[in-house]
């Protein structure tokens, strides 16, 4: 599959989509900063399906090379994200743009204690993702994120920690301004969270709830994905009796000006409706699912 030529108006991360209604047009303008523009879903997930299927897919692995809940989420955005593309959108400069890839970012502790420090990890995912190949390549990316070495993200903001303060705010407003029209340097943004398709949180992993987290000014990242702690929940069937089930709630932050209600409610289906049905993650990024 080739890739659409570049045209006037496109910036480097994203091609700008030109057949908008005229609401779409008008509300960049209207509404110009993401952080102002956040709608928040949250759904509780049945892990029954999901936990049988990754305990069937670590028998015999490792620990460290497990398959965990983090890249069940993970391969389910993806694969929404390629059949749903304007999930895959973002504003910037009042102007819609369509994302040139597919990419997740979230933060890793390098250790689990109060001075342990956090490093920022990035990857970029094609339509031919299953839960396979992003297992492996989150894993290496984890692993080369607990190294002493620092992310490029995290050194390219060490750059700028030795100004003095006012020369810090002109800096910051120049990356601002560059950022507006899609100019800045691809050394500092090339892995920066706030520039992936998707910003994870898996605060489950911390004994923490999933909650609101808010979206941010800087950047192109347009939807921020918390995973919560699993609990036990009643699970009620239609007759009305119920269950308890292990559950996870999952909080989805969105910018609420790059699609309708209507395109969002049937996103989040089908989200939900691959991590229900976990057998789907072994399939490509870009088969379309049938929904029930």
């Amino acid at each position: 599959m080739t890739k659409p030529k570049r045209r006037w108006g496109d910036r480097i991360d994203g091609r700008l989509v030109r057949d908008s209604d005229p609401m779409h047009f008008f509300v960049p303008y209207l509404y110009p900063n993401r952080a102002d523009s956040e709608a928040v879903v949250e759904e509780e997930v049945d892990l029954t399906a999901l936990e049988a299927y990754l305990e069937k897919k670590n028998a015999g692995r490792e620990k460290d090379d497990h398959y965990t809940l983090m890249h069940a989420v993970a391969t389910a955005l993806v694969r929404t994200l390629t059949l749903r593309p304007k999930m895959n959108y973002f504003i910037k400069g009042n102007r819609i743009y369509e994302r040139n890839h597919i990419s997740l970012a979230f933060v890793v502790k390098k250790k689990f204690a109060d001075n342990g420090a956090e490093a920022l990890a990035y990857r970029k995912f094609g339509p031919e993702t299953t839960i396979d190949t992003l297992h492996r390549m989150l894993v290496d990316e984890i692993q080369n994120c607990r190294s002493d070495a620092l992310d490029n993200s995290t050194a390219g903001m060490e750059m700028f920690t030795h100004l003095p303060r006012w020369l810090m705010r002109i800096a910051i407003r120049i990356l601002f301004f560059l950022d507006y029209y899609g100019k800045v340097p691809q050394f500092l943004v090339k892995a920066d969270p706030n520039h992936a398709s998707v910003m994870i949180s898996n605060l489950g992993s911390i004994k923490l709830s999933a909650n609101y987290h808010h979206l941010s000014n800087w950047g192109t990242n347009s939807i921020f994905v918390v995973i919560g702690r699993i609990r036990r929940a009643p699970v009620f069937r239609d007759d009305g009796s119920y269950e308890m089930r292990r559950v996870v709630n999952l909080s989805v932050t969105l910018d609420e000006r790059i699609a309708d209600g209507y395109y969002y409610s049937k996103s989040i289906a089908l989200f939900k409706h691959l991590l229900q049905h976990p057998e789907l993650l072994d399939e490509r990024a870009d088969k379309e699912v049938e929904l029930q």
